[in-house]
């Protein structure tokens, strides 16, 4: 691939157009938008069902595009929950209820349902029991989904579980409800990918059908839009959501650029897409999925036009090179979105993805060939094969799991660090074009530099965190070098997902403020130095304990009254009502934690926590 496609002003453009959405855009409702109706009275909404049902405990779940509300023309998209019937994939429904905010606890390091449904612009949601259809979607959309729930049912009548789920996710991303023990193996082995609705998926789907259109001699310019109607239909038969449709976007703009005759027409291709989905849809920024569906791809892309296998190798070996590339770079590139969204990394998934993703392929054409098959009462022929595959496919997935070191535990990385990381991946994956490689060496290495300079160097204030979940409180204490988690009221994976957001994986003390209510032990979790409990020997009031150069005191509880003012009660009663405060010291710095973590106290300042909330103090 040549390098001048850096230059070119689409792409630029699409620089410039990714920096102005991240520091000046934040999704918010549009004027008209259903959620400015939010409030404690029923309306009655029609709307389009945009996605296949999801099943969650005793309802199911659905997006709707609204077009109207009390009978008036409406627009927005709402998260609808049903009770009694199934919402059916693009029916129009009308439903009455009462229109609510999203569900969100905004605690740091942790999923927001609110924020996530924000950057879907989905700004509102309602709880019905029952729906009326308006009328019914028309019939190309009722033969998919209909070809959609006879496949699924078809792999759950004739395998045991889990190979029904295995089968389903690999090829319509519908994984259904894996044991926790699978799914953990799966996060482990890096494989996870193989079995959601992603670009991957439409990438097998392609390249299944280019393959089979080779077998008849079909020319290229034939063979690549036979494939992208094959990838359309499968598009809508997983659903058409949000990562489906972009990776079908993308293909269709790369194809395009190559029967264009384009230089870099598959890279152009993505940077086109990109740039129209970020124009119309300039949220898609912020989802995790947008971000790992595109930087995989434009990895691949690039690694396996720059990295070239030698033509002398033979060919099976070229294939397995080929895959460990492309799964190498999707690796590299997607390391710190892993470590900053799910703060876990798979360190076998390079060689596990080398034996799955063939696997998973084979795995795709067979299911499909299988139900074919099985319409065609001829299903035995392809039974054991599947049988086979699949076993085999979940036995690999549970043996790279099962070694030690599969995956690490990792923390959040702060934005100086991603710079110096992806300005050094960038230079890595353009090594072997050495003359680029030579211009764009020296000002990489400023770069990086600067970033892990000015990160390591810059002044870190004292930083305190108010966690509060439905009146159960904790904060984070974070001086520069020494970490401290003061209540441990809150689940242990929650403080777990805070602590990891925030670059910390190391606790120097567990404070907990009472000695009779339940404790969170993050000692499971992650080192812990020191753990007090109040009121056991050498830990009554006005105890201190040094952890240099911090010194923290045990307090009689601090209380606000109704007044405002601060006061203190002495007094232990053996009940669960006791508690304590803790007082941090340093030669600058000092503090109090009272009531139960519901304040900070600094000076004369006082600082409450914020229900469901994060309330971030800087000292």
């Amino acid at each position: 691939m040549n390098p001048c496609v850096y230059k070119r002003p689409l792409f630029l453009l699409l620089l410039l157009q990714i920096i102005a959405i991240s520091f000046f855009y934040h999704p918010h409702p549009s004027f008209d938008d259903v959620s400015h109706f939010i409030s404690k009275t029923p309306v009655t909404i029609e709307g389009r069902v945009d996605s296949f049902a999801v099943r969650k405990q005793k309802e199911d779940n659905v997006l709707v595009s609204v077009s109207k509300l009390n009978g008036q023309p409406a627009k927005g998209k709402l998260y609808l929950r049903v009770e009694k019937d199934i919402p059916q994939w693009k029916d129009t429904l009308r439903f009455s209820g009462v229109l609510k905010e999203p569900y969100g606890l905004d605690i740091v390091g942790n999923f927001n349902w609110r924020r996530y449904l924000t950057y879907k612009k989905v700004f509102a949601e309602m709880h019905v029991q029952e729906i009326q259809v308006v009328r019914s979607a028309p019939w190309p959309y009722r033969a998919i989904r209909s070809l959609r729930k006879s496949i699924l049912e078809t792999f759950a009548d004739h395998f045991s579980t889990p190979l029904p789920q295995i089968a389903s996710g690999i090829l319509l991303g519908e994984r259904g409800d894996l044991s926790p023990e699978l799914f953990s193996a799966f996060q482990d082995s890096g494989a996870i990918h193989l079995l959601v609705a992603s670009g991957g998926n439409v990438g097998f789907v392609t390249l299944l059908t280019l393959a089979f259109c080779g077998f008849f001699s079909l020319n290229r310019r034939k063979s690549l839009i036979i494939a992208l109607v094959v990838a359309g239909i499968y598009t809508l038969l997983a659903g058409a959501d949000a990562p489906l449709a972009r990776a079908y976007f993308m293909t269709v703009c790369a194809v395009t650029g190559y029967l264009l005759g384009r230089n870099s027409g598959v890279f152009q291709g993505l940077v086109v897409s990109c740039f129209l989905i970020l124009l119309f849809h300039p949220a898609a920024l912020f989802e995790t999925g947008f971000q790992m569906s595109f930087l995989a791809t434009f990895a691949i892309v690039l690694v396996l036009n720059i990295w070239k296998i030698p033509a002398q190798w033979p060919s099976w070996l070229r294939f397995f090179a080929q895959i460990f590339l492309a799964t190498l770079a999707t690796q590299l590139v997607l390391l710190p979105i892993f470590a900053n969204v799910f703060y876990k990394v798979s360190l076998i998934g390079i060689v596990a993805n080398m034996f799955l993703v063939p696997l998973a392929s084979c795995l795709l054409g067979l299911s499909f060939a299988y139900y074919v098959a099985e319409l065609l009462r001829i299903g035995f022929l392809l039974y054991f094969p599947l049988l086979w595959g699949l076993k085999l496919f979940a036995w690999l997935v549970e043996f790279f799991a099962s070694f030690s070191f599969s995956s690490i535990m990792i923390t959040a990385w702060k934005p100086l660090s991603l710079c110096a990381y992806y300005t050094g991946l960038f230079l890595l994956f353009h090594f072997p074009l050495r003359s680029f490689f030579r211009r764009c060496f020296w000002p990489g290495m400023v770069i990086i530099g600067l970033c892990l300079g000015i990160s390591f160097f810059s002044p870190q204030p004292v930083r305190l965190y108010l966690l509060q979940q439905w009146n159960k409180h904790s904060v984070l204490v974070l001086f520069p070098h020494q970490t401290f988690v003061v209540g441990t009221e809150l689940d242990a994976s929650t403080l777990q997902a805070s602590l990891y957001r925030l670059g910390r994986r190391r606790l120097n003390g567990v404070l907990h403020l009472s000695d009779r209510l339940p404790k969170t032990s993050l000692a499971t979790l992650m080192p812990v130095d020191q753990e007090i409990t109040p009121f056991s020997i050498g830990k009554w009031p006005d105890a201190s304990f040094f952890f240099d150069p911090v010194t923290v005191t045990l307090r009689w509880p601090l209380y606000i009254d109704r007044e405002g003012a601060i006061h203190t009660q002495k007094g232990y009663s053996g009940s669960k009502e006791d508690s304590v405060s803790y007082c941090f010291e340093t030669a600058t710095k000092d503090f109090c934690i009272g009531e139960h973590g519901r304040f900070v106290q600094v000076g004369s300042k006082i600082v409450f926590s914020e229900r469901n909330k994060t309330v971030l103090l800087k000292i």
